[in-house]
């Protein structure tokens, strides 16, 4: 299987890297001498997030409605609007990540991924006079793919207060309310940092210059990573996301720039590190990149898609006991994500174990994160049933 080069953005919530910190840091320098305006087109629509938190006409309509009115006086503001964004026919969204939409797109979609839903809330919080609180969940990164680009998505989620949080040591799980796409009996569980609103906008941003990445559409996936950068500098994936473009655009001394500038904020980002390995190896810079290498082994020593792709490797040439047992080990470091669940489906089917295939392709199903995925796992799946059912077994 050719792998090529692999490269590595990190979204908010894309099932969308960069650690989120506490820490005191210095202010980053001026990021004007990383850009490159003249070599990028203007973009194809406006670039930036100045209707992010608007209601809509169609939004103000639902916070009057008798239903939700009904909510709010039975439960009060936060407790009504809480259960309406996990009771179907009312808030509750459908997980879609196609693309990060604002609160306005989210609300008539009635679908988005995290960042989406907890934009959408915030909006209908504020207009309530309710005080939402964003929060980054320190949970494991989730990776994906879109081609050559491979995405590690973190997560955040809110709390919805009544009054306004004046002390940061105070508990605020006995006056608030966390709302997220994970259950609540399981959100509630990690721990959390507190994001500012500049840097969920920057989160925005960056996530709407990845999905203009994944379709090559370089010159709109420029102007967000770098609208990201302006509203947040200390946000520092949006300067690899930046990288990522310089790079798929054949910019590769700007590449370069923009990853040593943000590695001198964020050492150990092994995101940052793993991209600018191939940008060391086109200049030039063996010795660089084989330092860097080495400094990557010791920190991360199985990247990210490391045992699927030994995986698709034995698959090609036939050796489906050992693709099972490496798309296995996929599953297990990354249990929601589609693709894994779907190869070890195909290992299990190519060794006669039809149980284990539909059951790996069930939870294809499951953890697919668009509707166009969901329906074609899902007539895989069918497909299986259907043979199973006929005793019969085909490769795929």
């Amino acid at each position: 299987m050719k792998t090529g080069i692999r490269l590595l953005i990190t979204c908010c919530c894309l099932v969308l890297a960069g650690c989120a910190t506490q820490t005191q840091l210095a202010p980053m320098p001026s990021s004007a001498d990383l850009y490159q305006d003249a070599k990028f087109a203007a973009p194809s629509r406006p670039v930036n997030a100045d209707q992010l938190f608007d209601l809509s006409p169609a939004m103000q309509n639902y916070l009057r409605s008798p239903g939700f009115q009904n909510h709010t006086r039975n439960a009060g503001q936060q407790r009504g609007l809480f259960d309406a964004l996990y009771t179907s026919g009312e808030l509750k969204l459908d997980y879609d990540s196609t693309y990060t939409r604002n609160a306005a797109e989210t609300f008539a979609a009635r679908k988005g991924n995290c960042l989406s839903l907890v934009i959408m809330t915030a909006a209908f919080a504020r207009a309530m006079g309710l005080n939402p609180y964003f929060q980054q969940a320190l949970i494991d990164q989730q990776w994906s793919r879109e081609g050559s680009l491979y995405i590690a998505s973190t997560h955040v989620n809110l709390r919805l207060a009544n009054r306004p949080i004046r002390d940061g040591t105070v508990d605020l799980a006995e006056r608030s309310m966390t709302v997220d796409f994970l259950p609540p009996e399981d959100s509630k569980w990690y721990p959390t940092l507190p994001l500012d609103e500049a840097t969920i906008v920057a989160m925005y941003m960056n996530n709407r210059a990845a999905e203009e990445l994944a379709r090559n559409r370089l010159d709109d996936a420029y102007w967000w990573a770098r609208a990201a950068i302006e509203q947040s500098p200390s946000f520092i994936s949006a300067y690899n996301t930046l990288g990522v473009v310089y790079f798929s655009h054949g910019d590769i001394a700007a590449a370069e720039k923009v990853y040593q500038r943000a590695l001198q904020r964020s050492p150990e980002d092994t995101t940052l590190m793993r991209n600018l390995l191939p940008v060391l190896a086109r200049l030039g810079k063996g010795n660089e990149a084989a330092a860097l290498t080495t400094r990557l082994a010791s920190i991360e020593p199985t990247p990210p898609f490391h045992f699927f792709q030994l995986g698709m490797k034995a698959m090609e040439q036939g050796r489906y006991a050992e693709a099972r047992a490496q798309f296995a080990r996929e599953v297990q470091r990354s249990p929601y994500y589609h693709e894994f669940h779907f190869w070890l489906a195909m290992a299990h089917w190519q060794l006669g174990e039809a149980g284990s295939a539909r059951k790996q392709m069930s939870l294809a199903v499951d953890t697919s994160t668009t509707a166009e995925g969901a329906k074609r796992y899902s007539s895989k799946l069918d497909y299986l049933r259907s043979l199973s059912a006929a005793g019969a077994r085909k490769a795929w």
